[in-house]
């Protein structure tokens, strides 16, 4: 069986199980399981017949889709902020819209014009927004931080295949243990569980693969939004920047947080689809 065979098939097999991006999807899988690079090698390689071991791979991937498994799981990698990350079910999937608090990070350092700024990624899963900030600020330091030790080995993988080791220091820590940490930050950022735990809008294949500890807080999904900004602010220098993802719903109860934990400059950051997503502010700014 030729390659376009497998593809148009594979495309029409997810149409129909409505799939919602069939084409995207067929052709990441098939071209993982050829290990191919990217792509477009599919569309270069049309007429190769597969091999009975490719054919296996294809239908083994096909087979996860349906099933429900994310496609990030399914090819062990996923890009964020324009970098290829390492991912598996023991890390949440990196999102588009949590690029925007790298950004917002990012600029926050470059306008402050810090020498050697000092970053905490707090439940930093996978490591994305930490080393994403880290391989645009070529001077910046980062401490990860998160209770799950699958996950820190993730980012561990992450940092060494950016050549950011080095400039990375890792803690397997709960929040509550903060303590432990004897130094202070110029940026604190984290995606921290916030999500309630019986929220019925939670899509199932997120529900079903994606790890609770990393999604999931409370009945009302503002037990760790709380707790970890109340935390990190004695961590932060006497001129910094803390940003958090959050949930829509939760922008106004955030924002009275942060100005009580003495923050000024709060603001919101909305999403690619309009939705509160982002509550950053500043120290003495």
């Amino acid at each position: 069986m030729k390659l376009k065979e497998v593809l148009d098939r594979t495309i029409q097999f997810f149409k129909d199980k409505n799939i919602e991006t069939p084409r995207l999807e067929a052709e990441i899988l098939l071209a993982e399981a050829m290990g191919f690079k990217n792509r477009v090698d599919l569309y270069l390689k049309f007429e190769q017949p597969l091999k009975e071991e490719e054919l296996t791979r294809s239908r083994d991937f096909v087979r996860r889709r349906i099933q429900g498994e994310p496609v990030a799981y399914i090819t062990g990698r996923k890009e964020f902020f324009g970098i290829s990350f390492f991912v598996s079910s023991a890390v949440l999937i990196p999102r588009p819209e949590t690029e925007l608090l790298a950004e917002e990070a990012i600029a926050w350092i470059k306008k402050q014009n810090l020498t050697n700024p000092q970053i905490l990624d707090l439940g930093c899963g996978s490591g994305c927004i930490g080393l994403a900030i880290l391989k645009n600020i070529p001077e910046a330091v980062l401490t990860a931080v998160d209770k799950s030790e699958q996950a820190l080995e993730f980012a561990k993988m992450n940092a060494e295949k950016l050549n950011l080791n080095e400039r990375t220091k890792f803690i397997l820590s709960d929040i509550q243990s903060l303590k432990m940490i004897d130094q202070k930050f110029d940026v604190i950022i984290a995606n921290p569980p916030y999500i309630a735990e019986n929220d019925p809008e939670v899509q199932i294949e997120v529900r079903k693969y994606e790890p609770h500890l990393a999604l999931f807080s409370g009945p009302n999904g503002a037990e760790a939004l709380k707790s970890w900004s109340e935390k990190s602010v004695p961590l932060l220098k006497d001129l910094a920047w803390m940003g958090f993802e959050m949930g829509w719903t939760q922008s106004e109860m955030m924002q009275e947080q942060f100005k009580q934990l003495k923050l000024k400059n709060v603001k919101i950051i909305k999403d690619l689809s309009g939705m509160n997503r982002h509550i950053t502010g500043e120290k003495n700014g």
